[in-house]
């Protein structure tokens, strides 16, 4: 029993330190998202944030092209435009962050103005479907989500194994 009982102090004042030491990255001095200093943690972070804009993606096709149901899908363009910006991904991508665990290529810094022109483009589709949506024009809805898929697709072949 006592040997339980020192277990669960040790589990508890692990869980307490974890608490107060924060999280594994900071916000960046401008507020816009996470700024990381250790490439492992960059890679992780935006590896689960790519796969959370690619589920937000396949659930709007859901509202928009089979539900047809723009005011459903609104909490969710809402926050595509959020996390699918350059301001929220781009400072996950410091140099050193691809190899190993990465799907990054190096080309990404070695280009970086054109890879940054990627983020923009992609802003650019999110806003234009939220503007098919808002008007309720599920074709153009549907045709604003191909392209989406396209923007991400073509930074995909050029800067991801």
């Amino acid at each position: 029993m006592q040997r339980l009982w020192k277990s669960l102090m040790a589990v508890l004042a692990t869980g307490v330190a974890l608490a107060l030491a924060g999280p594994l990255q900071a916000e960046s001095p401008n507020g816009e998202g996470p700024r990381f200093e250790d490439p492992r943690e960059a890679v992780t972070w935006r590896r689960e944030e790519f796969k959370g804009i690619e589920r937000l993606v396949r659930q709007l096709r859901f509202d928009l092209v089979n539900n047809q149901d723009a005011r459903g899908a609104a909490p969710r363009l809402a926050e595509l435009a959020e996390v699918a910006s350059g301001a929220h991904l781009l400072p996950a991508f410091i140099e050193g962050s691809h190899g190993r665990g990465s799907e990054a290529r190096a080309r990404i810094w070695e280009e970086w103005e054109q890879f940054e022109a990627g983020f923009t483009a992609l802003e650019e589709r999110v806003a234009a479907l939220r503007e098919a949506a808002e008007a309720e024009d599920y074709r153009l809805a549907t045709r604003e989500l191909s392209d989406l898929s396209l923007t991400c697709r073509s930074c995909h072949r050029r800067y991801r194994y």
